[in-house]
């Protein structure tokens, strides 16, 4: 699993944060999130899944596609 945040979209709602912290920050002041951990274990992606469906601006995707 990866995780991918477009900081072009990303406006700093902080929706992530609230759902997957285990994933996600932001800081007191920033402009957007960040990925704190962009490969989580594979029982965090409920949790990454919730948090791009939380975003309010769809910049959070979860690709799921197995490594070669």
């Amino acid at each position: 699993m990866r995780i991918d945040l477009d900081s072009t979209l990303c406006d700093a709602h902080g929706q992530c944060v609230i759902v997957a912290p285990d994933l996600f920050d932001l800081g007191d002041d920033d402009d957007v999130a960040t990925v704190t951990n962009p490969c989580p274990a594979g029982h965090l992606l409920g949790q990454a899944q919730a948090a791009a469906d939380a975003c309010p601006t769809g910049a959070i995707t979860v690709d799921t596609t197995p490594s070669a």
